[in-house]
């Protein structure tokens, strides 16, 4: 499941395992089609012969001389003594995808060639036709369209059956020495897109030209990542897991389809219920995109306030199909879109995009207190518009963290519930947002409203350091609802106060002290979701009950780094990387969290909010 896409596209290939002996991508995988699928062991298999004996020239498995993968885009080559056949696959939009053939003749003599592309799908629902000189793919379980066409010679397409075809070329005579290019060229479009504007774009498109931009593009997106790293992490191998973070944003990139009227990422492709985009995982997306593509940061943003209510509820994840998945009402996530638009401000300076999104920032907040503060303090719970206690766990994102374990639902109004317990980490949350609205405010000339904001953030913090410390304990927890007892068991919300700076620099000290034992969050790969030393401790089994998640460890080194904790961020970040299982070096992908013993990678590949919180360890702000 490590594959490769670019620009947005729905689809994605990979390199081909030397065993199956094919000349071509594999895939592609289409995640057009319901949670995502592949359609082919390779789409456009090449085939060659000649005139005397018919035999295929090129053994793909024994002549297979190397592979590689770059974030531009996949290379393959392979050779004997006749022949040379590099493949090139790039990405000219995101809904077409170019591979280039170049067979070189090596030997001594001419070479008459009977080349091919052969196609045999899976029976996954996908039909080929021919339709005006293309292969033609129909679907029955999406709407988009797929063509496939050989672009520069003249060929003759032969429909086999519905799951498979060939396109047949012009016998070919090469003198020595000397090199054709075959380009084919593979769409997958959705109905709100033009296939005749796409189909003009590939008939004028140079192949070199594209593969030039987008080496061009990449190399700036690195060159922006690696030449802003923190000093204390110059090495090579940081560099490397860099451009790892960066390729898996840009492999969970989906431009605009159906009910997403924005691009964005999904969490993952990898898994087939991440196909959507949800709320926090979002702003922490956006937040590491931030750093080298604030375009698709700024999208990200609004792909998920589209789906704003009146009333300011961001709703929790939404899919571009509502007939296969229908967006999740039932709960919102944490508060850190403020933080995400103030980072993208931070990196660009784009003050429209600060007056669109401010509006929009300050109902999503006000929401907060109006729909989940029960009893009206000023301090809120996470909660649920369905009354459920299953959808108020989600809401705080720590689906069965210990702290919930034995929590009720209260009603506060019609469509509005809480739960029986103030969380820290959602006040510290708001603690924070409070002052990037301030900051945001400020920069659009609106200081009555930038003061307001600062004075009910000092009202909070004090109320955080009040109500949520433990002093005996020196820990954070939730709380009841009066605020006069514990929720005990230390958990990765601890911590939180000391990323939204809303600890005292005395608690910081405890927090840290806590933080950096190996028998409590020092682990392996440090700051996990729950102290080691837990009764409930387990990892393998837990999902927020001790795996390490990347953000939640994120906020524990910058928390630490806000209270001028500079060597033990350092040490910590090193241990993270050094830690998780296959973060660092080629071959394995970033994954959706860790445990925090052994390293192994746990749950699914490919996570972006993974890779974006890798990013912000990594990066000087």
């Amino acid at each position: 499941m490590l594959m490769f896409s670019d620009n947005g596209a729905w689809f994605a290939y990979g390199l081909q395992d030397s065993e199956i002996a094919l000349a071509g991508f594999s895939g592609p995988f289409l995640m057009t089609q319901e949670n995502g699928v592949w359609i082919s062991p390779s789409l456009t298999q090449l085939e060659l012969s000649n005139d005397s004996n018919d035999s295929n020239l090129m053994d793909w498995e024994k002549d297979l001389v190397q592979q590689n993968s770059f974030s531009s885009h996949l290379e393959q080559t392979f050779e004997n003594d006749n022949l040379r056949v590099e493949q090139q696959l790039v990405f000219v939009s995101g809904h077409t995808a170019l591979q280039r053939t170049t067979i070189t003749n090596n030997s001594d003599v001419e070479i008459t060639l009977n080349s091919n592309f052969s196609g045999n799908l899976f029976a996954t629902g996908v039909q080929v036709f021919k339709e005006n000189g293309l292969i033609k793919l129909e679907s029955s379980k999406s709407d988009a369209m797929g063509y496939v066409q050989l672009r520069n010679m003249p060929n003759d397409i032969v429909i086999q059956d519905s799951l498979s075809f060939e396109i047949n070329c012009r016998s070919l005579v090469l003198p020595s020495k000397k090199s054709k290019e075959l380009i084919v060229t593979q769409t997958f479009i959705f109905p709100e897109y033009s296939w005749d504007k796409e189909r003009q774009l590939i008939s004028q498109i140079d192949f070199d030209s594209v593969l030039q931009t987008r080496k061009l593009e990449k190399e700036n997106e690195l060159t922006s990542l690696i030449e802003n790293r923190k000093a204390n992490f110059e090495n090579d191998k940081y560099a490397e897991v860099l451009a790892k973070a960066q390729l898996t944003l840009q492999n969970n990139w989906r431009i605009p389809a159906g009910e997403l009227k924005y691009q964005g990422l999904f969490p993952s492709y990898q898994y087939e219920w991440f196909h959507g985009f949800w709320s926090w995982d979002s702003w922490k997306h956006a937040a590491g995109l931030s750093y080298y593509n604030p375009s698709l940061a700024k999208d990200q943003m609004r792909a998920m306030f589209d789906f704003q209510r009146e009333d300011g509820f961001i709703v929790d994840c939404v899919y571009r199909d509502t007939t296969i998945e229908a967006h999740n009402y039932r709960d919102t996530k944490p508060p850190l879109s403020t933080w995400a638009v103030a980072k993208i401000f931070k990196k660009d300076s784009d003050i429209d995009f600060v007056k669109e999104m401010y509006p929009k920032l300050k109902k999503y907040h006000s929401w907060w207190y109006d729909k989940r503060d029960h009893d009206q303090d000023g301090i809120c719970e996470y909660g649920s518009t369905d009354g459920t206690v299953l959808a108020a766990k989600w809401e705080s994102g720590m689906d069965n963290a210990i702290r919930f374990d034995n929590s009720k639902i209260l009603k506060n109004s019609e469509g509005a519930y809480s739960l029986n317990q103030e969380s820290v980490d959602l006040n510290a949350y708001l603690y924070a947002e409070k002052l990037y609205l301030a900051m945001l405010a400020k920069a659009l000339g609106k200081t009555e409203e930038a003061n307001t904001y600062h004075t009910e953030a000092n009202t909070l913090k004090k109320s955080i350091q009040d109500q949520f410390y433990d002093a005996e304990d020196g820990w954070f927890y939730d709380t009841n609802l009066e605020g006069t007892k514990f929720i005990k068991g230390a958990g990765s919300e601890g911590w939180t106060a000391l990323w939204a700076t809303a600890a005292s620099q005395e608690q910081a000290e405890t927090i840290k002290t806590k933080m950096m034992d190996p028998n409590k969050f020092f682990t392996k790969v440090p700051f996990q979701t729950m102290a080691k030393d837990h009764p409930k401790f387990d990892p393998m089994n837990g999902y927020w009950r001790g795996p390490n998640w990347l953000d939640q460890a994120y906020f524990g080194v910058k928390g630490l780094r806000n209270y001028g904790f500079e060597e033990e961020a350092d040490k910590a970040t090193i241990q993270i990387l050094e830690g998780a299982e296959g973060v660092l070096g080629k071959g394995k992908s970033i994954r959706e969290n860790y445990h925090p013993v052994t390293g192994k990678g746990l749950e699914a590949q490919n996570f972006s909010w993974s890779a974006a919180h890798i990013i912000m360890l990594l990066m000087e702000d």
